[in-house]
C-alpha cells in the first residue's frame, strides 16, 4: 500500500517538473501546429535580452527574425535553482525539439550547466530543467487573458505562429545566450 502511494506521489510530481516540454493529451486541446520549412540563411546563433524581453535569430552577424519573449515568473537574475521561476543567463545550445508540447511546441536548451548544477548544489538545492523556447498554448492564452508577460517556470514563450517559425529555422547544436 505505502509503495503504490509512494510510486503515484512520484508520478504526479515528475508530470509536475516536465510542464515546460510536456506533451499535450487532452481532448480539444489547442490548434495543431503547421510544420513549416525553412530554405534560408541558416541560424547560427540565439540572442536572448532579458531586460528588453526581445529575442534574436542570427546568422552571422545578421538578425534574420526578432521577436518580444515572456519570461519566468520571476523574471529579474538568472535561474538558481529548481522553481524559482527564474529564465537562467549564460551560454547554453539547442538540444532538441518537442512536437508534442503542450505549449504548442517546444525547443530545448541544454540548461543547467555543470556551473548551473554546482550553484544549486552548493545550497542543498536541484538546478531544474526543462528549459525550453515555446509557445503560449493553454497556459499563455490564459497569461494573456490575464495581461501577464512573464508566466513561465522559466522558459522562453513566443506567440504560437512564432514558435512553429522557430521550430523550423534552428537546428541542434545552435548556441543560445541568454543576457540579462
Amino acid at each position: 500500500m505505502i509503495r503504490t502511494v509512494r510510486a503515484l506521489l512520484a508520478l504526479g510530481l515528475l508530470l509536475f517538473v516536465t510542464a515546460c516540454g510536456g506533451g499535450d493529451s487532452l481532448p480539444g486541446g489547442p490548434t495543431p501546429p503547421r510544420f513549416l520549412s525553412y530554405d534560408g540563411p541558416p541560424v547560427t546563433q540565439i540572442v536572448v535580452n532579458k531586460s528588453d524581453r526581445k529575442m534574436f535569430l542570427l546568422s552571422g552577424t545578421t538578425i534574420l527574425k526578432t521577436y518580444k519573449v515572456g519570461l519566468g515568473n520571476q523574471p529579474l537574475g538568472p535561474k538558481q535553482f529548481e522553481g524559482d521561476g527564474k529564465t537562467p543567463e549564460g551560454i547554453y545550445f539547442i538540444d532538441r525539439f518537442n512536437p508534442r508540447s503542450a505549449y504548442h511546441l517546444s525547443v530545448g536548451v541544454n540548461y543547467p550547466s555543470v556551473q548551473d548544477t554546482a550553484r544549486a548544489l552548493s545550497v542543498g538545492l536541484r538546478p531544474g530543467g526543462d528549459i525550453f523556447i515555446h509557445g503560449r498554448g493553454r497556459d499563455g492564452a490564459l497569461a494573456r487573458a490575464n495581461k501577464v508577460n512573464d508566466w513561465t517556470a522559466g522558459c522562453i514563450a513566443v506567440e504560437d505562429h512564432e514558435v512553429e517559425e522557430i521550430f523550423a529555422m534552428v537546428k541542434t547544436g545552435v548556441p543560445i545566450v541568454i543576457n540579462p
